[in-house]
């Protein structure tokens, strides 16, 4: 039998850098210092009008392909996780499956979760190869959030960058993740929320848990979120290292959803866990939703901190309510 391996990522992010300075100068009643000390945001890189999460995703694919060799031929799987797809009919993996190159005989789907996607997608992935029925999967996170956001947004606007990544997974012969744990509240669906440009009629769709203080198509309710992550997200990590046979200091580092700095410091005291075992690496992207982890990941791998061998725990949360996670042993490592 072979196992999932979190090979080669690449990543894109779009042109347009937009930062609180430019906030600032547009809005002069923004308190921009005080928005940055919350979030640990500085920069959002922002999608042009006609550029979409399949255009971003596309250019990190290639990258991919560029940047790692990778034969676009040699893919027998594409998952594409976004929630902002380009057409609600069809599939937008099928679309980048010809924009790629990639081979006819090749599956190609979309889901459509958020915060939580990358960990859902690496054991979809490890369902494929541990079925023996791919070898090489693509697999794409991309968002263009900004597209559901009005431009007199400041909760929203001052957090949610765009980009994309493109992993690599593929057949090894020993086990690399461990431990997949998961978890769902819609329950808590009316905290992040657009509920236009779907099926269901407007005067039948879900309202937002309060009042609603801006005109973006997407809502937040930023202390709800908080609350659900901070109640939710210890037991599951208690839950993971239950499920893998390991004590919390057998894992290097705590790779989580990269949602806002206040977020993820009140997890690392809730955890008890140092500051440099849970690395934030938001200041100049924001929050990119699905693509947060890889992003993170092909950072610290660029910095020389992944090192082959080591073992890691992936987190994420957030839109749903969802959440999930697992234990990562990294058998490509950092310069691979």
């Amino acid at each position: 039998m072979k196992y999932a391996s979190i090979g080669p990522i690449s990543t894109f992010l779009p042109q347009r850098i937009e930062t609180n300075q430019q906030l600032q100068d547009e809005f002069p009643g923004w308190d921009m210092d005080l928005i940055f000390t919350k979030t640990g945001i500085a920069a959002r890189h922002i999608a042009e009008p006609a550029e979409t999460a399949s255009d971003l995703g596309v250019q990190a694919a290639q990258r991919l392909f560029e940047e790692h060799n990778v034969d676009p031929q040699s893919i027998d799987f594409l998952l594409f996780c976004t929630q902002t797809p380009d057409y609600p009919l069809p599939t937008t993996a099928c679309l980048m499956q010809e924009r790629l190159g990639l081979r006819v005989s090749c599956g190609a789907l979309d889901f459509n979760l958020g915060c939580s996607g990358f960990i859902y997608g690496l054991s979809l992935a490890e369902g494929l190869i541990r079925a023996g029925i791919a070898r090489r999967v693509l697999f794409i996170t991309a968002e263009t959030y900004s597209k559901y956001i009005d431009a007199d947004d400041r909760s929203l606007r001052t957090i949610f960058g765009d980009g994309a990544a493109a992993t690599l997974i593929e057949a090894c012969d020993e086990p690399t993740l461990d431990g997949f744990q998961f978890g769902t509240d819609g329950t808590g669906a009316d905290t992040l929320m657009v509920t236009d440009g779907g099926a269901r009629r407007p005067e039948d769709a879900h309202t937002p848990r309060h009042r609603k203080r801006w005109d973006s198509r997407l809502y937040m309710d930023g202390p709800a979120l908080i609350n659900f992550t901070v109640g939710a997200i210890p037991q599951l990590v208690q839950n993971i290292f239950s499920a893998a046979g390991i004590p919390n200091s057998a894992v290097d580092l705590y790779l989580f959803h990269q949602a806002t700095r206040k977020m993820l410091e009140q997890l690392q005291e809730s955890l008890g866990v140092d500051s440099d075992r849970m690395p934030i690496a938001l200041e100049n992207v924001g929050n990119t939703v699905s693509a947060t982890i890889p992003l993170l990941i092909h950072d610290l791998r660029k910095q020389g901190r992944l090192k082959k061998g080591s073992k890691h725990l992936l987190v994420g949360f957030g839109v749903g309510w969802s959440w999930g996670g697992c234990i990562w042993h990294d058998h490509y490592g950092s310069g691979a």
